[in-house]
């Protein structure tokens, strides 16, 4: 098993994806995904992928029609897609996505978080080469042959293909995601649910007081409204 594998495995233990901003951030994605592209999800591929994930999450049908059509109204605002970087204590690499509609705003919480904590908010490009931007899709795994899979995804840019409780996962590189989605959609193999994520290429091993102080950071963080995903370079 690689890099994903194990990545995927640490996140799942922790509490990241049974954060109570699930619905919140899917809503953003939509808003983000119908000013780019439209809200017809058979000509948009974006929104094709975020519809899905909703399902995934238990999003109920209605919210989803409801984001769709709030984000085709010209006077909803549009939601800036942002990425920052920097330092939490002893030597950690934070890098946070955020989805806002006031730069200033998000950008004054952020900083006062790391400085709160002991931490330094960092200049563009300071820390993002530190983590493997990847894209990754769950799959139905029900009559599949993982083994073969995985030879035919590789043509398509797929690095890892393994099985977990929940299905079949491919990660791939970023650029990826297209190629792929458009593969198995011509195939009919039901997606589950996709979307991006960034691995970090090293870890760093603390001790129980330093977690504390690491986790006191990624908590404030992850409360901002503003906040999609944080990363870091500690080891789970």
């Amino acid at each position: 098993m690689g890099r994903a594998f194990e990545f995927r495995k640490a996140r799942k233990l922790k509490r990241w994806g049974a954060m109570a901003k699930t619905f919140t951030r899917i809503g953003k994605d939509i808003v983000i995904a119908v000013k780019e592209g439209g809200p017809n999800p058979e000509t948009n591929a974006r929104l094709r992928a975020i519809i899905q994930n909703a399902k995934a999450a238990n999003m109920p049908k209605d919210n989803i029609e409801r984001a769709i059509k709030r984000a085709s109204d010209k006077n909803t605002e549009n939601f800036k897609e942002v990425l920052f970087e920097g330092y939490g204590p002893h030597g950690i690499a934070v890098l946070v996505e955020a989805a806002t509609d006031n730069n200033n705003r998000t950008v004054a919480n952020i900083r006062s978080y790391f400085n709160k904590c002991n931490g330094n908010l960092g200049t563009s490009g300071s820390v993002e080469f530190m983590f493997d931007h990847t894209c990754n899709f769950r799959i139905n795994a029900e009559g599949m042959d993982i083994e073969e899979l995985e030879l035919e995804m590789i043509d398509f840019g797929a690095e890892e293909v393994f099985m977990d409780d929940d299905g079949i996962l491919i990660y791939a590189p970023f650029e990826s995601f297209g190629a792929i989605q458009k593969e198995l959609e011509s195939r009919g193999i039901e997606i589950l649910s996709s979307g991006f994520e960034r691995i970090p290429q090293v870890t760093k091993k603390l001790d129980p007081e330093q977690v504390a102080d690491i986790e006191k950071l990624l908590e404030k963080i992850e409360d901002d409204d503003d906040v999609q995903n944080v990363y870091h370079t500690m080891e789970e």
